[in-house]
């Protein structure tokens, strides 16, 4: 029995995102965000999606936790 066209078709062959690896992205991106001096509990109660959009502007993210550790201290 072949498998014919069917299964041969790039949406039915595409792999499936796992949860495991999308944990693991989260948390890396997480690290990186609390690497440029955010504070983790921040970082921690923050959604996934505002997380990644943080990390696009990743001069913009070290510039304002600087200036809040300044003001603080």
């Amino acid at each position: 029995m072949g498998t014919g066209r069917t299964l041969n078709k790039k949406p039915r062959t595409r792999p499936v995102k796992s949860e495991g690896d999308r944990k693991r992205r989260q948390k890396t991106q997480a690290k990186r965000l609390v690497a440029l001096g955010m504070d983790g509990a921040i970082v921690g109660k923050m959604t996934a999606g505002a997380v990644r959009t943080a990390l696009k502007r990743p001069a913009k993210v070290k510039k304002a936790s600087a200036a809040k550790t300044a003001a603080a201290g």
